[in-house]
């Protein structure tokens, strides 16, 4: 059994939330019964008490708690919340967990927010460009859309959070050929063009799915007596088409 205290100090320790001032604490409410059972999810829906109930939860970790609004859930389950740490330690910022996944070796920080590196780059095993981007849509179980890289094979890949011409003309002076991110910005397309990178377009909510399946690996890892529930998943799939 896994004190309240202890899940919360672990998990402000790997997401680093004494950099981020103005969020909220990662105690969003609080509790006092040790915790056994921890489930993960994105945001609240309407069968959220439900399951709850039905997985016999101590805690429940959201990434949107502020949709909690209309849904009565149990006073004694505890609920740990995490917005921007979550989203830049685990989804499509510089995120070593997801480098390693994606092949990438010694990945390198990309652009900046507020001090904070937006994304990464780094190098891959040569690989043909169709086999990258299936390896990529397998990792994150689908994708938006996709434009094909100009090159024969993909050796430097871009990880990165946003998506502008600044960052997209970066990446292709520091030796990427595919630039991977969640959301296409229209602003942008002239870029793609000018650099002739390949782009991925992930989808910000599969993204952030990856990450919650992430969060779970890592509290296992870290918690052997913990037992984590994932909710139910709901499809993100969508036909890739291109930019």
């Amino acid at each position: 059994m896994i004190s309240p205290n202890n899940l919360a100090n672990f998990l402000d320790q790997y997401l680093n939330t004494a950099i981020y001032p103005d969020e909220p604490p990662t105690v969003y409410r609080h509790f006092g019964r040790s915790v056994t059972r921890l489930g993960l999810a994105l945001d609240p829906w309407p069968g959220l008490a439900d399951w709850v109930k039905d997985a016999k939860l101590d805690a429940l970790f959201l990434h949107r708690p502020n949709k909690l609004e209309g849904i009565s859930l149990p006073e004694d389950v505890g609920i740990l919340a995490s917005h921007l740490p979550f989203e830049e330690r685990l989804a499509l910022g510089f995120n070593p967990r997801l480098a390693d996944a994606l092949g990438i070796e010694f990945p390198y920080p990309i652009g900046q927010r507020k001090e904070r590196p937006l994304g990464m780059i780094g190098d891959v095993l040569p690989q043909t460009v169709s086999a990258f981007y299936k390896s990529v849509t397998e990792t994150f179980g689908g994708r938006e859309e996709a434009r094909t890289c100009e090159r024969d094979e993909v050796t430097r890949v871009a990880v990165v959070a946003a998506m502008t011409s600044d960052l997209m003309h970066e990446a292709s002076r520091r030796g990427a050929q595919v630039y991977i991110t969640g959301q296409l910005r229209q602003s942008a397309r002239e870029a793609i063009v000018d650099t002739g990178l390949g782009v991925i377009i992930i989808g910000h909510r599969r993204s952030e799915e990856w990450a919650l399946r992430a969060l779970a690996h890592v509290l296992r890892e870290r918690f052997a007596p913990l037992t984590v529930v994932l909710p139910p998943r709901r499809s993100t799939t969508e036909a890739p088409t291109a930019v």
